[in-house]
């Protein structure tokens, strides 16, 4: 039966069963690579390369395991990937791809680095992956069939006031962006619970979809960073979106609670978290 909320969504359609059991096995192998490759001292290593450079071949090697794959099975999809890989295809269906998201993350030995993979159907996300090797985690969900972590539905927390809100953000790379931010962060700070700075977006987005945070919000995120994790919160009840009557974009992406998502997006709205 179709789900009341996607009602023109059938649980039962072969292609997007396809597409899920590629995006988990790609996400596996990317991961697996990831895990089992990375220099034990990446962060410190003095070689002939840079420890940047490193981390961009793990990059590139971990996007073209993920495309050549999809693209065995798959060779008429289009791909949108951070490192370049770009095709329009002709199915209607395309991947969008962050092969490392949480790249410094990585580079530092942290945990909280992720391997993201959305499939679109003609424009909208229909299915979501993100793989967390290092919390031996793999985040799914299919558009109208809910959220899952690891097989297990998941949903949101319940709402609390947003001054016991736990909210989650992100910096840019570029320093008038981060000065900004900064200044969000200085008036938004005092107004919450706490807020918290991981590092990968994606699982920022899958944290407040199962729980562990009752919100997000970031500016300056690319559609590779959060194509996955936004369904995938969306499907575990959160609401998404970015500038109030906007959808999740560059300019800002926004997932809570719904509670907290009514008190937060507005506030971030008037404190300019949209432009630098």
């Amino acid at each position: 039966m179709p789900d009341p909320q996607h009602p023109h969504q059938p649980h039962t359609d072969p292609l997007l069963d396809e597409l899920l059991e590629l995006a988990l096995e790609a996400a596996r192998r990317a991961a697996t690579l990831l895990r089992d490759g990375r220099p034990a001292d990446l962060g410190v290593a003095a070689t002939k390369t840079s420890p940047i450079d490193v981390v961009t071949e793990m990059d590139l090697a971990s996007e073209k395991l993920i495309t050549d794959f999809i693209g065995e099975h798959r060779p008429t999809d289009g791909f949108l990937g951070e490192e370049g890989a770009g095709s329009l295809g002709t199915s209607g269906v395309r991947w969008v791809i962050d092969p490392v998201d949480g790249t410094v993350n990585y580079l530092y030995g942290l945990p909280s680095w992720a391997v993201s993979i959305a499939a679109e159907k003609d424009g909208e996300t229909v299915v979501g992956v993100v793989a967390v090797p290092m919390r031996g985690e793999t985040f799914q969900a299919v558009r109208g069939r809910g959220a899952h972590l690891d097989g297990e539905p998941i949903r949101h927390r319940p709402a609390p006031p947003l001054a016991q809100a736990l909210i989650a953000t992100g910096f840019g790379y570029l320093t008038e962006r981060r000065a900004a931010q900064a200044e969000v962060v200085r008036a938004l700070l005092p107004e919450v619970r706490d807020i918290r700075r991981g590092g990968s977006a994606a699982i920022d987005l899958c944290d407040v979809a199962c729980g562990r945070l009752d919100g997000y919000y970031e500016r300056g995120l690319n559609p590779w960073d959060h194509a996955a994790g936004v369904l995938i919160a969306a499907e575990a009840g959160a609401l998404t979106g970015g500038r109030p009557g906007r959808a999740a974009s560059h300019e800002l992406t926004v997932a809570a609670s719904p509670g907290v998502f009514a008190d937060l997006q507005p506030r971030l709205d008037a404190l300019g978290a949209w432009h630098d």
